[in-house]
């Protein structure tokens, strides 16, 4: 294989392998999405997103405790989430959510 196909061929899997915005794309989705979920459960005790797919932003993994969630189920809870970041859902490949209140 000459050079300049293999340089080709590396540049072409980088930017599948790294997203669309390279390198930074799975943590800037991250900040992305705790701003949302921030706004949203202004109360939270915590809100982590974590992306799970090795840095290119297909697979997140959230979890938020919040006082919000309070006689809501878990499918309930679960909605909430994925209305507030259904944008952001559409261009992954799966996402985890775990949800709770804060003990008392």
């Amino acid at each position: 294989m000459r050079k300049t196909t293999k340089t080709k061929v590396f540049q072409l899997l980088s930017r599948v392998w790294n997203g669309p915005n390279g390198a930074l794309a799975g943590k800037q989705a991250e900040q992305k999405m705790i701003s949302l979920l921030r706004n949203k459960f202004p109360k939270a005790q915590l809100i982590e997103v974590t992306d799970v797919s090795g840095g290119c932003g297909a697979m997140f993994e959230i979890n938020v405790i919040a006082p919000e969630f309070k006689g809501l189920n878990t499918v309930k809870q679960h909605r909430i989430i994925n209305e507030v970041l259904k944008e952001e859902i559409k261009d992954m490949h799966g996402i985890r959510i775990y949800t709770s209140i804060p003990d008392t």
